[in-house]
């Protein structure tokens, strides 16, 4: 009888040896794996962010061909590269009129032109152009958007009417000509064009940057037109 208890004796505390090492091993792993975590998780999130702002660099180079500087935290992970003066988003067709109607000595002449003009409106980034990514958002820092520009397009003869003696003289045409540009750009001014540029950055990045953070645009300076 007493031999064969003794394996059991001998096995009991081999046993509860063991199981304390796992135990032990395990709390071990736990321990390192707590210890660890904010580390890793630090880790994730910086490449997560980093990710995040390829993304960003990736929609403006094809929005408008320039890599911006970017930040993640405050820290400068892209330097802007190339020299864009302008970032044009948005362009409206423009159409005026004007008439000259003259009389002297009871004749008649009249000149009707028609202006077909296109208006950019954009942002000046010679004002600063910066992006900081962050965990709870990402911030695209750039001064308000203003008309760019109002290119002429065609110019139409409405009307080309002579007097008997009141001729339709050179000065007349290039008086009308000039007035054509300035009806347009008062058009122009009077419209909603910089808040609609505006508004298509903004729904043009949100199609381009997917993220779960809000992306926010902070305008830096008043609104101008030309």
């Amino acid at each position: 009888m007493s031999k064969s208890g003794t394996p059991h004796r001998v096995a009991w505390p081999i046993a509860l040896t063991l199981v304390a090492l796992i135990i032990a091993t395990t709390i071990v792993v736990i321990f390192l794996r707590l210890e660890s975590w904010p580390a890793r998780t630090a880790r994730q999130s910086t490449a997560e962010l980093e990710r995040l702002g390829k993304s960003v660099r990736a929609a403006f180079v094809d929005i408008a061909h320039l890599q911006p500087r970017i930040t993640i935290n405050d820290r400068v992970y892209m330097e802007q590269t190339t020299p864009v003066s302008e970032l044009v988003v948005l362009s409206r067709r423009i159409e005026v009129e004007h008439e000259l109607l003259h009389t002297w000595a009871g004749s008649s002449k009249r000149v009707k032109l028609h202006g077909t003009f296109i208006a950019k409106a954009g942002f000046d980034l010679r004002k600063g152009l910066s992006i900081d990514i962050r965990p709870d958002e990402i911030m695209v820092q750039l001064p308000h958007a203003q008309i760019l520009g109002v290119d002429q397009q065609q110019v139409d003869v409405l009307a080309f009417e002579n007097g008997l003696w009141n001729r339709i003289s050179g000065p007349d045409v290039q008086s009308e000509l000039s007035v054509l540009p300035e009806l347009a750009s008062k058009k122009v001014a009077e419209s909603e064009l910089p808040a609609e540029a505006e508004e298509t950055l903004q729904q043009q990045l949100v199609r381009r940057i997917h993220t779960a953070q809000p992306l926010r645009l902070v305008f830096k300076d008043e609104k101008k037109s030309e």
